[in-house]
């Protein structure tokens, strides 16, 4: 894949070892899903608007210590011996490869390099890294994550120059149990997410508020289309955010409440994620994406087109 350089104000954060974290043939979150992704971006209009860039290779910079201040080491050292081993499983959905250590490693570094590139350049990047993060939690991974990618990446950036307060908002169709966990104590940083209810992992009701009144949850009923995360946005999400007043915002960005998506019961269509985006750009334009849910690939790739155009205003 060859991209000409360009003095581009977006970033893609993309390698193709995220592919090789390999979950087997049949299993929803596969590397089809940034095959699809990566094919979209680069025919879309403006690709020539689209800096490409590499993650920062793992032992050039402080991952590993990253990774432990949110994770139970004792967890970190099992995951890199089934992968050492071999692969298996950290839970019944929850695939590792020979590869998915090193590969889950690198896709902390390609958030953390997304807040990097945010702090210094002003830009926006969209990180399409695998395996997505919001469901681990301290101790284990389940949902087919691995390391809590949008956690870790907020609290790195709250040691970066002029970052005082974070905002993550999740909107991938299942909650975010394990970034909710990992940052609910932090007052420096605020959770939103919109996901339904009933659904894996069945956490996320409206009565859990954080410890600082920094998290809101807005469950969507199954069958919940456009005009009610319209509704949520602008009655909820905007004023939440715009009250947190963060010097960033973190999008969880997962595409699975897609009406085409095989696992979840929402009906959104690709261009919503684009209105999502116009609504996070009324609370900032200083916003990090980052690739979480999404199976349906003609879905998962329109949505991302959708929420880069909102953010280059094309």
């Amino acid at each position: 894949m060859h991209h000409a350089f360009t003095m581009a104000d977006f970033a893609i954060i993309y390698s193709p070892e995220f592919l090789s974290h390999d979950t087997g043939h049949f299993h929803p979150e596969n590397a089809g899903r940034l095959k699809a992704v990566v094919a979209a971006l680069e025919q879309a209009t403006w690709a020539g608007q689209l800096d490409w860039r590499s993650p920062t290779p793992v032992h050039q910079r402080d991952v590993d210590t990253r990774i432990a201040q949110i994770h139970n080491p004792r967890y970190v050292a099992a995951l890199r011996e089934i992968a050492h081993t071999g692969g298996g499983h950290v839970d019944g959905d929850t695939v590792v490869s020979e590869e998915s250590y090193a590969v889950a490693r690198l896709a902390v570094s390609a958030w953390l390099d997304g807040v990097d590139y945010l702090c210094s350049t002003g830009h926006s990047a969209f990180v399409l890294a695998r395996p997505p993060g919001h469901h681990a939690v301290r101790d284990r991974g389940m949902g087919f994550c691995l390391f809590a990618n949008a956690a870790i990446a907020a609290h790195y950036a709250l040691e970066q120059p002029g970052i005082a307060r974070v905002a993550i908002l999740d909107w991938d169709v299942h909650h975010g149990n394990g970034t909710q966990a990992l940052v609910e104590q932090n007052a420096a940083i605020a959770y939103c997410s919109l996901h339904q209810l009933p659904a894996y992992p069945g956490t996320g009701h409206s009565s859990e508020t954080g410890f600082h009144g920094n998290v809101l949850n807005l469950p969507m009923a199954p069958g919940s289309a456009s005009a009610d995360y319209t509704e949520a946005f602008e009655q909820k999400v905007v004023p939440f955010l715009t009250d947190f007043a963060p010097d960033l915002l973190i999008v969880s960005a997962g595409y699975d409440a897609n009406a085409a998506d095989p696992l979840a019961d929402i009906n959104l269509q690709p261009q919503d994620y684009g209105a999502f985006t116009q609504h996070c750009l009324s609370v900032t334009d200083r916003i990090l994406f980052g690739l979480e849910g999404g199976y349906d690939y003609d879905a998962l790739s329109r949505s991302v087109l959708a929420t880069i155009a909102a953010r280059l205003g094309v």
